[in-house]
């Protein structure tokens, strides 16, 4: 009998890769369609939700990477439905608009990540491959044990009340970047016990304090 290890399962490179960008500025729009295919995804584009329900009524795709601020039915509506209809499919927000409710909204619609504009395409490339790993773990084709681990634990809703009045709303990134540092806090530094509390890997934590000591929120 041998010792070794079975390799992780085979699956075929182009699965979990169908994506859907709905965006309607129209550069920002052709210059993510370009750079998503070169990371190895084929997206799909359009520039409004009611266009990507279409989409989604038409064929089935694994992620979704969605503006909040749309003409007509705005990002968070579609979402809701996206999510009722296909559960499967995964999430990403990418906007540059953000405010209290609609960072309660993405807890409530678990997404996988939420990226302010401007983002680099470094982080939505992390972010498409957190997306694509669960969206094959939740169809079964990727086993718990190989998934990525670094799904992100959203602050919750009390966490976001407890925003003063009057205070500015922050962007999603930012209450994203608030929790982190503040979980940090309360384990004194210690980034094992950080990351386990928030539920994702040491190489995501120190990928993101990283990013927070880059722009001087850390020494």
């Amino acid at each position: 009998m041998s010792g070794k290890s079975s390799p992780p399962p085979a699956f075929p490179p182009s699965e979990g890769r169908q994506v859907l960008l709905v965006e309607d500025e129209t550069r920002l729009r052709e210059m993510l369609t370009r750079a998503i295919q070169e990371m190895g995804f084929a997206p799909t584009a359009v520039s409004q939700a009611e266009s990507a329900l279409r989409q989604l009524d038409a064929r089935p795709f694994d992620i979704v990477v969605l503006d909040l601020n749309l003409p007509g039915m705005n990002g968070l509506e579609f979402l809701e439905q996206a999510r009722a209809r296909w559960p499967q499919t995964q999430a990403i927000i990418l906007t540059g608009f953000g405010d209290l409710e609609a960072a309660k909204h993405a807890i409530r619609l678990d997404v996988v990540d939420f990226l302010t504009k401007p983002c680099s395409l470094g982080e939505l490339e992390v972010a498409l491959d957190r997306a694509r790993n669960r969206r094959l773990q939740s169809t079964g084709t990727l086993p718990l044990r190989y998934a990525d681990a670094s799904h992100e634990e959203l602050p919750d809703e009390e966490e976001l009340d407890d925003q003063a009045p009057g205070e500015p709303t922050p962007s999603l990134e930012e209450l994203e970047q608030r929790h982190i540092l503040s979980v940090l806090e309360k384990n004194n530094g210690n980034r094992t016990a950080t990351a386990a509390e928030l539920g994702i890997s040491l190489r995501k934590l120190y990928y993101r304090l990283g990013q927070y000591q880059k722009q001087g929120l850390l020494p």
